[in-house]
């Protein structure tokens, strides 16, 4: 089966036209619409195809900011909001979440039977929309697979998603070949390089006093930016890694701290009281619950180091020639550039590694860090793959799984 043929209507003097196809953007979190942005925009900018957003999970979230605001404000249109989000943040909770979204979505598609689905990366909510797609016939085009993040449950849903999906566009050459792997046709698999990195590269970030004046700080002092995220696969270390950074920011009292709060994962409740206890005690911490792209990258341009388990910290921040202090397991076995240093979750490792971070020789090692994520023209180049696969209707939705050791 490929992909839907156009479907015809009539006008009132019974020609028949054409609809354009449908293409359908998902985004569920801050950061996931940070990165997607750039391909939004061009992808809205196509006079042949309809792109609609749809927003679920944190986004319509007060307790997470309400960051569909964020997407209102950049003038894109959001098709639909689908609420999935319980108030509770427990592994039975997250599970019930992505019950809400099979059941909404089922009825979305149902109602909308958009041509192409665009998903990132490998949070919950993804992986439960991604299954109502395939069972609905929808094809899915998803970016940033083939990545390894051993410390999270997210490496299981990513791998999971490149499984259902049709179109894949990785970050490096080692991620295509691992997505390839996983049994996935050479041919739809396009190394394209990094979005986060392409938005350093094109938006005219913020000079430190706007930042500062944006956040309400002076920032005459050097400071960290510092993101930690729950550690999905041993939810009872979320609450005790915590105060282990927090314990180690401490005995760093020559820095300020921009913190943003964790994700909607599993114990993140617990991780953001922590921070925002920790913020009443301490002068010299800020706290967000979202600085949004161009506050959050600026403020990274503009920072002595980076401080946490994001992603962003080993995918973008290496292209600021920032240092990122890499905390315990949840980005283990992502490729890595020489800025990162990685330690284990507690203390004293945590507060050597900032001491180490903040060297005079480390800093001019990072400064001169070649960051693999980097391509030029990334979100182009997959709009165009997108456009080129819907023209022609190349997808065969019954995917033959390529055996490597076979070359077919």
């Amino acid at each position: 089966m490929s992909f839907k043929d156009f479907k015809s209507i009539e006008t009132c003097d019974g020609r028949s036209v054409f609809n354009m196809k449908k293409i359908c953007v998902l985004t569920a979190t801050r950061a996931e619409y940070g990165l997607l942005k750039p391909l939004i925009l061009k992808l809205k900018n196509l006079t042949e195809f309809e792109t609609s957003i749809v927003v679920t999970g944190a986004h319509l979230s007060p307790e997470f900011g309400l960051t569909y605001l964020e997407i209102e404000r950049d003038g894109i249109d959001v098709d639909k909001k689908i609420e999935i989000l319980l108030s509770a943040d427990t592994p039975s909770a997250i599970s019930k979440s992505m019950g809400l979204a099979m059941i909404s979505f089922a009825d979305y598609f149902a109602e909308t039977e958009p041509d192409l689905l665009v998903i990132l990366g490998d949070r919950y909510e993804s992986l439960a929309v991604g299954a109502v797609a395939m069972n609905q016939n929808i094809p899915i085009a998803h970016l940033h697979g083939g990545e390894a993040t051993e410390g999270a449950v997210d490496e299981a849903y990513r791998h999971a998603l490149t499984k259902m999906s049709h179109l894949h566009f990785t970050s490096t050459e080692r991620y295509k070949e691992r997505v390839i792997q996983l049994g996935e046709a050479p041919s739809r698999v396009f190394n394209v390089g990094a979005l986060g990195v392409e938005n350093i590269m094109s938006l005219e970030l913020m000079d430190k006093k706007a930042l500062g004046h944006s956040i309400d700080r002076t920032l005459d002092r050097p400071y960290a930016v510092v993101t930690y995220h729950p550690v999905t696969l041993d939810p009872t270390a979320s609450e005790h890694q915590m105060k282990q950074v927090l314990d180690a920011l401490s005995e760093h009292k020559e820095l300020d701290y921009i913190i943003t709060k964790g994700n909607s994962d599993a114990h993140g409740r617990i991780i953001n009281k922590m921070i925002d206890d920790y913020a009443l005690e301490n002068d010299n911490v800020s706290v967000f619950t979202s600085l949004g792209v161009l506050r959050y990258l600026s403020a990274v341009k503009h920072s002595a180091l980076v401080i946490g388990n994001s992603s962003s910290g080993i995918i973008e921040v290496p292209s600021f020639g920032i240092p990122t202090v890499n905390i315990g397991d949840r980005q283990k076995g992502r490729i890595q550039a020489e800025s990162i240093l990685n330690c284990p979750a507690n203390r004293v490792d945590i507060s050597n590694a900032i001491t180490q971070a903040r060297s005079e020789s480390f800093r001019a090692l990072a400064s001169s860090a070649v960051n693999p994520y980097g391509k030029i023209g990334t979100s182009q180049r997959i709009c165009d793959e997108l456009v080129k696969c819907l023209n022609s209707d190349a997808i065969d939705l019954k995917k033959k799984f390529y055996d490597i050791s076979l070359g077919m």
